[in-house]
């Protein structure tokens, strides 16, 4: 496989939520690559266990203990990862489900907005700026979700958390083609329907046939982010991507056509969608 030039033998490679799902498959490419790995997640079982297994298998990996929430956590995040090396890597993973409409408590809305987004904000003001100023090459990559692109009602307060952060990410690519001409990178990975805690944690205690893996979703985002795309729009055992785009059109066509919010939903406008997804509109 080509890689991104970040991803170089000996650097570091920063990742939060890291102990399980999209982060933990992306260590272990990165660190087979030979960067050196730094997890960090909650404390607890499945950290450490994820650093073992690392380490099992010739990583060097290093486990830090940090809730994305909190700045000075994240602080000594950074702290850790300086005294490894210069980092090359910067993923942006750590996340969690609403659980909520519109009118959830405001525990919800809080608690999914600080993982969520300001996680991420945090990451990134905290990273980026000796990224900028190292002359290395790196990559800084978000994972954010098509919920917040066609935002499906439902879980609100997580649908607001990953529109914001898909603005946030857009933004960062912005700043660093201006600070760096290309060589730090920004990248907004958009899984598709994949098999993670989130799924486990409803009780499905098997891969569902139309789930992706972890590890197809971290192969797919490292031939992305080696090809310079921005969008690592990801595809899945029930969606490929002319259907994803096809919704997302009709999505973005809300403002166009100044159809009502969110029409996909909407009883009046069914049927003109459903003929958009067969190729008519």
């Amino acid at each position: 496989m080509t890689f991104h030039p970040a991803i170089r033998p000996g650097h570091v490679a920063v990742i939060t939520g890291g102990a399980s799902g999209i982060g933990l498959a992306a260590a272990q490419r990165l660190g087979a690559a030979g960067m050196k790995v730094l997890l960090a997640d909650l404390p607890g079982e499945a950290l450490d266990d994820a650093r073992s297994s690392l380490a099992a298998e010739g990583i060097a990996a290093v486990a830090q203990p940090t809730d994305v929430r909190v700045r000075d956590e994240m602080a000594a995040l950074k702290a850790r990862a300086d005294a490894l090396g210069p980092v090359g890597v910067l993923l942006s993973n750590a996340g969690r489900e609403g659980g909520g409409g519109l009118f959830a408590g405001e525990e919800i809305w809080r608690r999914t907005l600080d993982t969520n987004l300001w996680g991420a904000i945090h990451c990134l003001q905290l990273f980026v700026p000796d990224m900028i100023s190292a002359d290395l090459p790196g990559a800084v990559i978000c994972t954010g979700s098509k919920q917040g692109i066609t935002l499906p009602p439902g879980d609100t307060a997580y649908n607001v958390s990953k529109a914001a952060l898909k603005a946030l990410t857009e933004s960062l690519s912005h700043e660093l083609v201006g600070a760096t001409s290309g060589r730090v990178s920004a990248h907004l990975l958009i899984p598709g329907f994949t098999y993670t805690g989130f799924t486990r944690r409803r009780g499905v205690e098997q891969k569902p046939p139309g789930a992706w893996t972890p590890e197809q979703v971290a192969d797919f985002m490292l031939a992305g982010m080696a090809a310079g795309d921005f969008y690592i729009l990801c595809p899945d055992n029930e969606v490929d991507r002319a259907t994803d785009i096809r919704r997302m059109g009709w999505s973005f066509g809300d403002i166009l056509e100044n159809r009502p919010a969110l029409s996909r939903w909407h009883p009046d406008h069914a049927d003109a969608f459903r003929r958009w997804m067969e190729g008519d509109g």
